[in-house]
Parts: structure tokens; sequence; C-alpha cells
């Protein structure tokens, strides 16, 4: 082990025999968020990424920055790229063009150009060789109906993965050809429109069992998981009959996004839970509503465009809703939220370190669930209600 990595594990708190996989979420523009993270991680560490970090996993947006740092991109560096790419790809296809009357949205044309701009055509093999840094990046196959995980390890008997011979700017496209808003690449779609919008749990199967023999064990291995803040939908229950704007709008968005975090959260128990012997688990996550907000440090953003509030805290839950894929125009405000998230992590002016999370353990409260999470139940109610025969039978059918 070089010194350097060892000196970024101290700074982190990581054994120096542990492995270290990052696995990074889907998002659209809401990956700025996760950036603001992972420079901080950086900074935490004193190096980049790719220095310390044995491999990368990602879906989607979170697949567009696995790719980068593979290649050695630092995460200040991905950021320039990252916020080129967010102004650029989201390029209207046409006049007509509409996500539920006339899909696709937007065009790929520019995002295409600029990934053979920035990747040329390396394979994954080629980008795992030039770093050292293992990878898989997720995409769903609509032919096999099956998530497909775009791999390459690092081996002491060469390289191994099914498709390390393929382009790495044909996966990071797969990996974002979300339906609706892009156009699929021939058979693959969005790897997060099933399961593994959050790969965490694919990353670890794969390096566990095609890591190489010994590389990877459960018990010496290091996890850093980062979401790109949930948009959490809370319906009312006297809504969910007539649900705000177009029903088919409404479902559909529902079950997408609702469907890939239910997915996410179950990944996290499953991981928290201990099934997995030894394994040292860092998630890092946020829901996007008032409750999370007022948690990370208060910040002046009357300079961010389109945002009538000046305070963070000022933010209203109309405001935070629903913050999508592609909402170009909230992109600064992701930006905004990603720095407070950060300084929340590692609070700058406790430089004993002795608050803050500083990146050493999962970001959890007692009770194991997400810290900066928000839930609301009603159990009292739903206890009541759905122990009434007479509340069941009067509901509408």
């Amino acid at each position: 082990m070089s010194e350097h990595r060892n000196e970024a594990l101290d700074r982190l708190g990581i054994p120096r025999n542990n492995r270290i996989i990052l696995s990074l979420d889907g998002g659209g523009i809401r990956g700025i968020l996760t950036l603001q993270l992972l420079k901080k991680m950086e900074e935490v560490a004193g190096y980049p990424l790719h220095r310390f970090v044995d491999m990368v996993a990602g879906t989607s947006t979170g697949g567009i920055m696995a790719g980068l740092i593979a290649l050695g991109y630092s995460a200040e560096e991905i950021e320039k790229k990252y916020v080129e790419l967010v102004t650029e790809v989201f390029l209207k296809r046409g006049a007509l063009a509409n996500r539920f009357l006339n899909p696709p949205l937007y065009s790929k044309a520019n995002y295409r150009r600029m990934l053979k701009e920035i990747i040329e055509d390396k394979t994954l093999q080629d980008t795992v060789i030039a770093t050292e840094t293992d990878i898989m990046i997720t995409a769903k196959d609509l032919a096999a109906s099956e998530e497909t995980f775009f791999s390459c390890f690092s081996r002491s008997d060469g390289y191994n993965g099914t498709y390390k011979n393929v382009l790495l700017r044909a996966v990071m496209e797969a990996t974002m050809s979300a339906p609706t808003y892009f156009t699929p690449l021939e058979r693959f779609v969005d790897g997060g429109t099933t399961t593994y919008n959050n790969p965490t749990l694919a990353a670890v199967m794969e390096a566990v069992g095609y890591g190489g023999k010994g590389k990877y064990s459960s018990d010496q291995l290091t996890v850093f998981s980062f979401g790109t803040g949930t948009s959490v939908k809370f319906v009312k229950p006297e809504e969910t009959g007539n649900p705000k704007g177009m029903d088919v709008a409404f479902w559909l968005n529902y079950i997408m996004d609702e469907a890939s975090q239910d997915a996410a959260d179950m990944q996290m128990d499953v991981l928290r839970s201990g099934l997995i012997s030894g394994l040292d688990l860092r998630r890092f996550q946020l829901s996007l509503d008032q409750n999370s907000i007022r948690r990370l440090p208060n910040r002046r953003i009357n300079r961010v465009k389109g945002i009538k509030a000046k305070w963070m805290w000022d933010l209203s839950n109309e405001e935070l809703d629903g913050i999508g894929l592609d909402e170009v125009g909230k992109f600064g405000l992701m930006q905004e939220i990603g720095e407070a998230m950060a300084e929340y992590v590692c609070p700058t002016h406790d430089v004993s370190r002795e608050k803050g999370n500083w990146f050493r353990k999962d970001l959890i409260n007692g009770k194991r669930r997400d810290e900066l999470v928000s839930t609301f139940g009603d159990i009292e109610r739903i206890k009541t209600q759905m122990s009434d025969p007479d509340w069941l039978d009067a509901f509408p059918e």
C-alpha cells in the first residue's frame, strides 16, 4: 500500500487493511449535491479519490461521476465538467417534444459529443489500467429484462469482466438514458429505472464475487455510499384518490421515483442489518424538505436564480418538492444544499473534529435510519382506522 493511501485512510478512520468502494446514486442534476460531498471528502483525505479508493460504482448521473473518477479526475475537476454537461445536455429535441405526449423530451447529441471529447475510445479495461481503480456502472437491458452491471476488475490473474472491452462512453450513455427524457441506447435505458438507482448492494456483490480471490472481503471492506438528495412525495391521506395535476403524470413520476427510493432504502436496511458480517458502511443522504434542510447550517441563497427565499431555512416545501432530474433552474440551489450538507458532515468551525461526522462513520440516527431523511408517519391514526370495520365499509370503493 502506498504511503499517500495510508494517510488518506488514517484521516478517514479506515483500517489500513480494508478495501474501499465508492458508490454513487443516480438523480440527474441533483448529482451536483454529491459532488460537494466528494470535494469535501477529498479535502479531508488530502488526496483525489482515485488515489485511495479501490472501486467506484455508479448509476446514471452517479455513473458519469464514477467513470470520470476512474479516469483520474478529482472531484473539483469533475464538477467543472459536470456543470458543462448539465448546461449542454438538456437540449430539447424539438418544439413538440414532450415527456408524456411526444417523448423523449431531450436529444443526446451534445452529451454524446462531449463524452467522445473527454473519454475518446477508452474501454473499461483501459480505464482500470490507467488508475488501478475498479469500476462498475449499471444499465437496464430491456431486451433481456434484467439489470446489467458493466464492470472491470484488476486481479492477480489479469483483468476480469464480461464487458471489460466495451467503450466507457457507451456505458456512460446507456446508464443515463432515462425513459421519456432520452432515447434508449438500443436495448439499454437508465440503470436507475428499477432497483439499482442506488448501486451500493450491487457493487458489494460484484466486488466480493468477481473482484478476485482475497481482494475484496466483506469483513475488510469500507463502503461509501452517496445519495443525490431524495425528493420524497409526501401525499396527504385525503389526496390519494385525487392527486394534484394530471393523474397519469403524477403516478408515472411517483412510481418511478418512489420505487427507486424504496429499493435504495431496502438495500441500506440489508447492509445495515449485520447480515453481511463486518461490513463498514457509510451512507450520506438527505431528503429535500423543510425538516431536513433546517438541520443543515443556514446559508444565504438570495444569489441563486429563480429562488425567492433569502436564506436556506426559509425555503418552502413547495420550492423543495419534486426537484426533478432535469430542473436545470434549480441546479444552483442543489449546489448550495450540497455545500451546506458538506458543512454539516464536516463542521469546519470544529477544528478538533469532536463534532460532526467527518466521513468516519455511517450518517444515521439512534434508530439506524438516515439522519437527514425525514419520514412522516401516523401510527395511531393507522391503527384506529385499519381496526374499524365501519371506517373500512364506508370508505369509497
